[in-house]
Formats: C-alpha cells, sequence, structure tokens
C-alpha cells in the first residue's frame, strides 16, 4: 500500500515537471511571436506612414483627390495593422497564463492533445495550434461533465470522441502554481479558488471555472433564441458575456459591431465594461433600455428611477397600479385600439382644389388611403399620399404657368414692332403680377393642406396618457406607436440582442426590440424571483414564444448559485419561500443577524465596516431599502469615516466602501454586505430582501432596525 502511495506520489511529480517543461517551451513561444509582432508592426507603422506622407505630397495641390481618392493597398496595410495589433493585445493577455486546462481525447483511434486558454496560439507556419482558444468548437471537450463517450459540433457536422482525461492548471505570472486531474466537471479546487477570491478578480477568471450547464447554453446555435432563468449568482450574465464572446469568434463576419446588449442600469454597464475586451472583444454597444428608447423616440425627460421605485416602496397603490396596467398585455390592446382609430379617423378627406381645378378629388385621396398605400403605416402613408397631392398641384401651376406665358406670347405676337416699343414693358409686368399671383395662390393652398400633416407621436401619447409625468413604463408604448404608425427603423444593423435583467421587462418592450432590430438571434437572461417591477401573471420573460414567432425559443434554468457561500443562500431563500434554489457547496461563515435600536445603528454599521475590512474584504456594500434611509445613514457615517453613497444609477462603482439603496445594487456583488432590514413584511419587501441578501459573496451581516 506504502509503495502505491509512493508510486502515485512520483508519477505526479514526473507530470507537475512535465507540464512545467511544457510551459516554459510555450512561454518561450509567446515571446518569441511577441517580439516578430512587434517587428511587424514597426514596420508597417512606417510604410503606413510613408505611404500616406508621399500621397499626401502628389496631392497637395488639389485637396478634393486626397479626401476622395480610395487607395485599397492602404486599406489592406491599415488592415493588417489592426490585426497585429490585435495579436499583440492577445499575446500579451496570454504570457501570465497561457492556458488552464489540457484534454486528451480519442477521434479515430488515435489520442490528441490540446491546451485550452483565453486565446488561441498557432505559429505562422504551423497548422496545429499550440494553444486552443476556449471559444473553438473543440473546446467543448474540457467542459464536457465526464470522460468517456463525447461529442463536439464542427463547422458543418457533429465529431464523435473518447475523452480519455482532463487537465486543470493554476498558473500565475507564468508560473505553474497547481495542477488536477479530473473526472466531471471543473474541479472543486479550482472553483473554490476562484470563488473564495475577492470580488474584483471574479469575473477575469470565470473561463476556467464555467461549469457544463453554462457552457451547453453558451455553445447554443446562433440562430434561435436563448432565454435563461437563473437564481441570485448563477451566472447569467456571466453566460450572456461569454455566449457574445463565442458567438463573435465563430461568425466574426457576420456579427462584427452587430451585437447590441441591455443592461439593467448605467452602474452595472461600467461593471461589467471590462469584461467584453478582456476576451478580445471590442465595439460591442451596450446600453440601457432607457437610454436607447429615449435616443431613439427623442424623450428629454422621464421620471428617474431613484424617484419611480421609491413611489413603489412607500406603497402607493395608484401608482403600482398604473404600472401593473401598463406591463400588460390588456395596455398592448389599448394602444392597438388608438392606432386602428387613428387609421380610420384621423384624417378627414375632402376635394383638394387649386385655381378653379381639382387636383385630387375626395375618392382618390380613400383610394390611395385604404386600398393602394395601405400597406404602409398611416404617417408614412400620409407623407406618400402628400407627396402626390404636392406633384398634382405643380402640375396644375405648370400648366397655368404656360397659359399665361402662352397669352402673353400670343399678345405680342399681334403688337408691330412700333407697339411693342409702346407696350412690351407694361405686358411683361402684368404677365409677371400674374406669376407671382399663381405662387402665391399655390402657397396659400398648400398651407390649407395642413389636415394633411402627420402628428407628433409623442403629443399623441401624452394625450392618450392624460398628460402625465413621463416614466420608464411609457417608453415602450411609445416606440410602439413610432412603429406602427411611422414604420419606424434603427439605421444601426443588429444581427444579435443581450438583455441582462430581462425579469423587469414588460411584453411590449420585448416586441419593440424585435420590431426595432428584427433580430431572431438574442441571449435574454434574467430572475423571475428578482423582479422589481410590480407584474400580475407570468413574467414576460417566460412566455416570448408569442413575441419571436417562428423562431426557435428555447428555455433554460439555472438553479445553483455560484456566488454566495450556501449560510448567505439559505438566509436569503427565507425571504421568498422557495426551496429550489441549489446552493453550490461552499460554507462561509454564518450569517451574523443583529437587532439594533435607531439610535446605535450609525455606530455598529461604522464598527462592523471596519472589522470587515481588518479582514481583507475589499469591496463592502452598506445596502438599505429605501433612498431616505440610504442618505440618513450616509450622512451620519460621513463624520466618521469616507464611503461613497450610490444616490443615482448613472453614478460609477469602482470598489471600495459603498452605501446604496436595493433597487440600484442589482446586478452587482460585493465580498461583503451589511444589509439594513427596516423589519416590512410583504412580498414587494421580501422581493428585494432576497436581492440584497445574494449581493454578498462572502459575508452577510443584517442589521435588523425599524427606521419606519
Amino acid at each position: 500500500m506504502a509503495d502505491n502511495v509512493l508510486d502515485k506520489e512520483i508519477e505526479k511529480e514526473n507530470q507537475f515537471n512535465l507540464e512545467k517543461e511544457k510551459l516554459e517551451q510555450v512561454l518561450k513561444l509567446i515571446n518569441e511571436e511577441t517580439l516578430g509582432y512587434i517587428d511587424k508592426r514597426k514596420k508597417a507603422a512606417e510604410y503606413i506612414m510613408d505611404y500616406r506622407k508621399k500621397a499626401v505630397e502628389e496631392h497637395k495641390d488639389d485637396e478634393d483627390k486626397v479626401i476622395e481618392y480610395f487607395d485599397h493597398e492602404l486599406y489592406i496595410r491599415e488592415e493588417n495593422f489592426n490585426f497585429i495589433e490585435r495579436k499583440l493585445k492577445e499575446l500579451t493577455a496570454l504570457r501570465p497564463n497561457p492556458y488552464f486546462g489540457k484534454v486528451i481525447f480519442s477521434e479515430s483511434g488515435s489520442p490528441e492533445t490540446i491546451y485550452i486558454g483565453r486565446f488561441g496560439l498557432t505559429l505562422e507556419d504551423d497548422l496545429e495550434p499550440i494553444v486552443v482558444d476556449w471559444r473553438a468548437p473543440v473546446s467543448a471537450l474540457f467542459y464536457a461533465g465526464k470522460l468517456g463517450k463525447a461529442e463536439y459540433e464542427a463547422p458543418d457536422k457533429s465529431i464523435p470522441v473518447d475523452i480519455l482525461s482532463k487537465r486543470q492548471f493554476i498558473i500565475k505570472k507564468g508560473i505553474l502554481k497547481g495542477m488536477f486531474d479530473t473526472a466531471l466537471d471543473v474541479k472543486d479546487e479550482i472553483l473554490q479558488q476562484v470563488l473564495s477570491k475577492n470580488s474584483e478578480e471574479k469575473l477575469k477568471d470565470i473561463i476556467m471555472t464555467i461549469q457544463k450547464e453554462q457552457d451547453d447554453i453558451i455553445r447554443q446555435p446562433r440562430n434561435k433564441v436563448v432565454v435563461v432563468n437563473g437564481v441570485a449568482g448563477s451566472g447569467k450574465t456571466t453566460i450572456a458575456l461569454h455566449r457574445t464572446a463565442y458567438l463573435l469568434y465563430n461568425y466574426r463576419k457576420i456579427l462584427q459591431d452587430k451585437v447590441l446588449i441591455f443592461g439593467p442600469n448605467n452602474i452595472f454597464m461600467e461593471y461589467i465594461s471590462t469584461v467584453l475586451p478582456s476576451l478580445g472583444e471590442e465595439g460591442v454597444k451596450q446600453t440601457t433600455f432607457n437610454n436607447f428608447a429615449m435616443e431613439t423616440s427623442g424623450i428629454s425627460h422621464i421620471m428617474n428611477f431613484k424617484d419611480y421605485m421609491e413611489k413603489i416602496l412607500n406603497n402607493d397603490m395608484d401608482f403600482i397600479n398604473e404600472i401593473i396596467y401598463k406591463n400588460s398585455e390588456e395596455y398592448i390592446k389599448e394602444l392597438d385600439n388608438l392606432i386602428l382609430n387613428l387609421n380610420e379617423g384621423y384624417f378627414k378627406f375632402k376635394d383638394i382644389v387649386f385655381m378653379g381645378v381639382t387636383a385630387v378629388c375626395e375618392k382618390e385621396l380613400l383610394d390611395m388611403f385604404n386600398k393602394y398605400f395601405k400597406y404602409m403605416p398611416l404617417f408614412r402613408r400620409n407623407k406618400k399620399v402628400k407627396r402626390i397631392v404636392f406633384s398634382k398641384l405643380r402640375d396644375i401651376r405648370n400648366d397655368k404657368f404656360n397659359e399665361i406665358n402662352k397669352e402673353y406670347q400670343d399678345t405680342i405676337s399681334k403688337f408691330s414692332k412700333e407697339q411693342l416699343q409702346l407696350c412690351q414693358n407694361d405686358l411683361e409686368f402684368k404677365r409677371r403680377i400674374k406669376v407671382r399671383q399663381l405662387i402665391q395662390n399655390l402657397i396659400d393652398t398648400k398651407k390649407q393642406l395642413t389636415w394633411l400633416d402627420s402628428p407628433d407621436i409623442i403629443s399623441i401619447y401624452n394625450k392618450f396618457n392624460n398628460y402625465k409625468e413621463l416614466t420608464r413604463d411609457d417608453l415602450a408604448p411609445i416606440l410602439y406607436l413610432k412603429i406602427k404608425l411611422e414604420g419606424y427603423k434603427i439605421e444601426t444593423e443588429v444581427k444579435h440582442v443581450v438583455i441582462d435583467e430581462a425579469q423587469d421587462y414588460s411584453l411590449l418592450q420585448f416586441i419593440v426590440i424585435k420590431e426595432l432590430t428584427k433580430c431572431n438571434s438574442a441571449t435574454i437572461v434574467g430572475d423571475i424571483n428578482q423582479r422589481l417591477i410590480p407584474l400580475k401573471g407570468i413574467t414576460p420573460m417566460l412566455k416570448l414564444k408569442q413575441v419571436f414567432g417562428n423562431t426557435l425559443v428555447d428555455n433554460f434554468d439555472l438553479l445553483k448559485s455560484y456566488r454566495s457561500t450556501r449560510e448567505i443562500m439559505e438566509y436569503a431563500n427565507r425571504s421568498i419561500k422557495t426551496n429550489d434554489i441549489v446552493p453550490l457547496v461552499r460554507s462561509g461563515e454564518k450569517v451574523e443577524e443583529i437587532i439594533v435600536k435607531e439610535d446605535n445603528i450609525t455606530e455598529l454599521i461604522h464598527s462592523k465596516l471596519n472589522e470587515l475590512k481588518a479582514n481583507e474584504y475589499e469591496n463592502i456594500a452598506v445596502i438599505c431599502e429605501n433612498m431616505n434611509t440610504t442618505k440618513s445613514i450616509a450622512e451620519k457615517l460621513k463624520d466618521k469615516m469616507y464611503i461613497k453613497f450610490i444616490d443615482d444609477e448613472n453614478c460609477i462603482y469602482e470598489g471600495g466602501e459603498i452605501i446604496i439603496p436595493s433597487y440600484l445594487s442589482k446586478g452587482l456583488e460585493f465580498d461583503a454586505v451589511i444589509l439594513i432590514d427596516s423589519a416590512k413584511n410583504n412580498s414587494q419587501n421580501n422581493m428585494l430582501k432576497y436581492v440584497m441578501c445574494t449581493r454578498a459573496l462572502h459575508r452577510l451581516v443584517v442589521l435588523k432596525c425599524d427606521l419606519s
């Protein structure tokens, strides 16, 4: 027995030394490749600069030629320079950690070995890669749930293989720190190390710890809608961003600069802003639905999110009922009725007469609106009809103008030369008066056609909305009217849409996004347990088949949480009264629950913050339910310590200690959280408490105090 143990230790040591040698070889190749690309970049830059200088000198006397001339050779050189820059960035990222996994598999009887990293590495004259990009189809074998029979998707077919072994590495600053052989999912030792890190580092290391159920979603085919309903900490955002990177890697020609990501607020967008660049993907547009809708519709002001949420938290029932109504399918029907009524009765047609001539009769107008151009949205239709009417008015004007000229020419043709000398100036003056009157009559007639003008969509909606202050719930309806009445389309081409925190979207928002982008490829992630916007019925993100028509909509549930410790998740689950969530078995400290008097709360928060900082937690949040409590505590704390007060969704979170209301913390994560529990107990507050609890990775302190 002792000999067997010793043999295993010796074999393990030998394998470790072999992997060290392999790592040294790869690092040497990376350094050589880096030097090679640096030299290529220098030569490419010098060529481009010389070429531009020469082009400017050749055309310095003709600036238009410099502007208009397209030099194909220079374009190719600049594209090559951009490629070199991209490769240098990838090599720089690979140097401290060239790869994190190894798979040995048999495809046609002979074993093959691949090393998997953040980016691929293939030498210029070689066909076989040194390191395979994690997004490559064959890399799916690393994330497979077991050894033995498996397959991966090649571009044209599935490739059956036999996975013989999988190995994972911990490499830091180019030094092999550890390795693990695994037969199942990502080895617990590595996953535990990554999950136990502070939040600042966590998203950057996620590639090596992607789980099989996450990888299966990431690698779903492009031409479908992937909907993920996952519990807090299940990796929804990670999946959405890594699926974006995966799709861009495999379909770059189709998707480059054509991916649009919607996040919940600007704090969150800033928080995830470095993830895609760290995966080598630049130029992906990231925005919020509010920003997108306001920019698209031309709306300059809506109720801010703070006031909106505070009304909900203050139980303003009139406001809440209106939110529920505007997020319902009944509201869509009301909008459709409004559109129908406008189509049937907005324009009151009559004959259009100019100088005694009927340019367009009422029947012609009705036929154009209700027959010939009925396929067009109403306000595009009326613009088309108006152009036709103006064209017919111009035709009549031209006929009248010709009549005036003919009358003038006929008159002067009858005069002798002597008579013309006496009368021509007077006749010409009268001709000009008639022409001027003709033009004035045309202007006056056009002015009378204001009944053919398109109204402003926002004005129509404001009247429909009884002139109430616009909120986030009015943005989708306004865009819906623009689509249905104006045929509005966005100028930017979009081939794939990503929506995060989708549980707070209304059905109409999904419809509007689909109509504007015409996109049948999407990744939509959310958690129905974290919906903060009041709603009756099924959460819309779970019934998207009625939005995307014949496009395949595939729904996935993720019930395992990787963010928080078991103790935190079990505590959070009490708020929503569910046992469905299966927390990862990562134990931590027990949730600390303290009953505190309002007079002592500031002192206790200050003490706990110092305690958590002493325990080397870097990012700590004090999370309160509403803004009044948050502001009050922040004011008292500022005399004792520095703590950033997040009071607006446009604030930027850069780490450290912050105090923040519940609804602005959604989507963020912190090493430790101090939760201020107001002791209220209703469904909305319980859902908020669940959100607040699940922001914590390692420590959760709950201070129970009635601050009402």
